[in-house]
C-alpha cells in the first residue's frame, strides 16, 4: 500500500479526529447540528439566525429547526432582531453556555490525552505544524468565505484615542 497524499493524509486526520470527538462529547446529548450551532454562538455571541447559518454551512430550514429545539430546552432565546425587524436574533442563555463550556472542556481533555501519547519532541512538532496550518487555513478563501472580517489590530504607532 502506498503512502497517503498530503491531502489525503489530512483529510483523514481531520474525519478520524472529528469522529473520535464526537464520540468523546457525545455531543453536549444534542444532535450534530445543534452542537455546531451552539459552539458558534460560544465562539461569536449573539446572531442573526441567517448569519448563524451562514457561518456553519446550513440551510436556513435546519437552522431554524435546530434553534427551536435548543429553545425548547432552555440553550438559547430567538427574539427579533433590534437591528433588523424582518430577522431573528439567536443567542445562548446561561444553561446553553454551560452546555458550551463543558463540551469545550470535553473536547480539550480528549485533545491533551490525545497528545500525551506523544514524546515533548513529537508534541511540539505536532503544535507547531497546526499552528502554521491554522494560519494557512485563516489565509484561505475556501475556509474564511463565510465568516466576517478578523477586526484589524490598530497600528502599533496609533495614539489612543482618548
Amino acid at each position: 500500500m502506498t503512502e497517503p497524499s498530503s491531502g489525503g493524509l489530512l483529510r483523514e486526520v481531520a474525519r478520524l479526529y472529528t469522529r473520535a470527538q464526537r464520540v468523546v462529547a457525545d455531543c453536549c446529548h444534542t444532535t450534530n447540528t445543534q452542537c455546531h450551532l451552539l459552539t458558534e454562538l460560544g465562539r461569536s455571541g449573539p446572531l442573526p439566525l441567517s448569519e448563524l447559518g451562514t457561518r456553519v454551512s446550513l440551510e436556513k430550514s435546519w437552522v431554524s429547526r435546530a434553534v427551536e429545539a435548543m429553545a425548547a430546552r432552555g440553550l438559547v432565546t430567538k427574539e427579533p432582531n433590534p437591528s433588523d425587524a424582518r430577522s431573528w436574533l439567536v443567542t445562548l442563555t446561561a444553561e446553553g453556555g454551560r452546555t458550551v463550556r463543558e463540551l469545550n472542556q470535553t473536547l480539550d481533555d480528549h485533545a491533551q490525552r490525545l497528545l500525551s501519547s506523544l514524546n515533548a519532541s513529537e508534541r511540539d512538532a505536532v503544535e507547531n505544524s497546526l499552528l502554521t496550518l491554522l494560519k494557512a487555513l485563516r489565509d484561505d478563501p475556501a475556509a474564511t468565505c463565510c465568516l466576517p472580517p478578523e477586526p484589524k489590530a490598530p497600528p502599533r504607532d496609533s495614539k489612543p484615542c482618548c
